[in-house]
């Protein structure tokens, strides 16, 4: 006998898929969702499902333990300096081999295996991400030099906007181009924060290995506004790893997006459960 509940499953969807038809849902793909086999046929299901209701999502991925492993593999010892890797020459092109020869590709042909249709895109590729040379300031106040590091200067939302409008998923690789033709490494969560300011998302959504934001007293926040945000971090409640996770958000905010969230990549179809259904999961991020 059928179940009546899939019936109202998908009718609690409707008014959501009405909400964002058309709208771009950018999403940062890192963690356990992209490193753990079981959970990346869900991802790519999830996001060929959003295309297919009338939603544009839009991929940014990060690779850091890919390149350290690689790094590794050479020879070369990966060095952090506040939580930034270190980026010389070599490494920089080990850098680029990985996220845009490999991940990237990767990414592409699990969504295009599933049917949808992704093409993959670096900073490079149009001068889609204009960098320049991030500084970097330790808590003494010393500046040190961390090489290769960028930021995004600029996003040229134009090849996005084309893959868009043309029913493809964008994928995109975080390195950008300098002025001066440098390639430049440049942190995958603040790059989903730029591009989803430039193109003014409905939704920035970032995938991490934890259930959310949580408090001072452990337990998770569902809803986090942009001044406590900022009491937690100086307060070091929110630290390491998901310190760029908060400023991209905040960035994706100032520039035009509705809302951020910061989600467990953990949990099976967790973009869709939180698109899509009453509860939502995570955090969601306001200003």
């Amino acid at each position: 006998m059928t179940d009546p509940k899939s019936a109202e499953v998908l009718l609690e969807a409707l008014p959501y898929i009405r909400e964002f038809r058309g709208k771009t849902i950018v999403i940062k793909y890192g963690g356990a969702a992209m490193e753990r086999a079981d959970l990346n046929e869900p991802f790519a299901l999830d996001v060929i499902l959003l295309r297919l209701v009338g939603l544009k999502p839009v991929i940014v991925h990060g690779g850091g333990p890919q390149i350290g492993a690689l790094m590794k593999r050479l020879g070369k010892e990966p060095r952090f300096v506040g939580g930034m890797r270190v980026t010389d020459a070599e490494t920089v092109e080990i850098v680029e081999m990985v996220l845009v020869g490999k991940i990237n590709k990767q990414i592409v042909g699990l969504i295009n295996h599933h049917g949808g249709q992704a093409v993959g895109l670096s900073g490079k590729d149009a001068s889609l991400l204009r960098a320049r040379r991030r500084g970097h300031r330790l808590p003494s106040g010393e500046e040190v030099d961390i090489g290769l590091v960028g930021e995004v200067e600029e996003v040229n939302t134009e090849p996005i906007r084309l893959l868009e409008d043309n029913g493809f998923i964008p994928v995109i690789a975080p390195v950008g181009v300098g002025r001066d033709g440098a390639t430049y490494n440049i942190n995958a969560d603040l790059v989903a924060g730029e591009v989803a300011a430039a193109l003014g998302a409905e939704k920035l959504i970032h995938l991490t290995d934890v259930q959310g934001i949580l408090g001072p007293d452990g337990t998770l926040v569902s809803t986090l506004s942009r001044k406590e945000a900022e009491r937690l971090m100086s307060a070091g409640v929110i630290d390491g790893g998901m310190l760029p996770k908060v400023e991209s958000s905040l960035r994706a905010l100032e520039g035009g997006t509705s809302k951020a969230h910061i989600l467990d990549g953990r949990v099976p179809h967790a973009i869709l459960l939180e698109l899509f259904t009453r509860e939502g999961v995570g955090t969601e991020i306001v200003l």
